[in-house]
């Protein structure tokens, strides 16, 4: 992955379709910052000073239940900005963010952010941006909801770590349950359905899958 602000952003999915010239006006206000393994990045409730890139490593998102529990509600991938709801819908941020392994990201300080939309160029820019990813979320929402625990289970890996025989995934089965809307229950009873049909074993820290494993979705 490129180490240059200005590409980390203008590939982040969230700012597709910035021109580079917008790009390099958030470059050029963000700094980066290391975050270490279990490190919080912010708590639920704090003020939201900036939003973040990923960089490299590992960030879920956690929120806390009325009965104390707590719910991993995303797993941050790389080159994904997280935060943004500090942007327009409230100063505090919803959910924790904690590293699962060290990690870098590229901080946006919200103050720099709102300050840039009062410019028309770079105002006009981030409206059409946010319209093309209200169209995708939109459509998304309709395919995730419409498929059951195995698809999104499978869709969770292809999108994190791709198509790979080999994965390490470096969250515990619990974290994943969570991440994918199922009880660790109902996703134990998927990994043994999975497991007995062949093609996909989980050993230890790392899941080993085969090509008719993926072809199935």
């Amino acid at each position: 992955m490129s180490t240059n602000p200005i590409q980390l952003i203008c590939n982040a999915k969230f700012f597709g379709g910035l021109s580079e010239a917008a790009c390099e006006k958030l470059a050029a206000l963000s700094h980066r910052k290391t975050v270490k393994k279990r490190d919080i990045l912010f708590m639920e409730e704090s003020k939201g000073d900036a939003v973040y890139l990923l960089v490299s490593g590992d960030i879920q998102l956690v929120k806390t239940n009325m009965d104390g529990r707590e719910t991993v509600i995303k797993t941050v991938k790389c080159g994904e900005l997280f935060a943004e709801v500090i942007l327009f819908e409230k100063p505090r941020y919803p959910v924790t963010a904690i590293a699962r392994t060290e990690a870098e990201v590229i901080e946006l300080p919200r103050t720099g952010f709102l300050n840039l939309l009062d410019e028309p160029e770079f105002r006009n820019d981030f409206m059409a941006m946010l319209m093309a990813k209200q169209r995708y979320l939109t459509e998304r929402i309709q395919q995730l909801t419409s498929m059951d625990v195995e698809e999104r289970f499978t869709e969770f890996l292809r999108e994190h770590y791709g198509e790979q025989e080999s994965i390490t995934p470096g969250l515990s089965k619990k974290d994943i349950a969570s991440a994918i809307g199922a009880t660790p229950e109902t996703f134990s009873r998927l990994l043994q359905k999975l497991e007995k049909r062949g093609g996909f074993q989980w050993d230890g820290k790392t899941i080993h899958t085969e090509a008719a494993f993926w072809d199935l979705f």
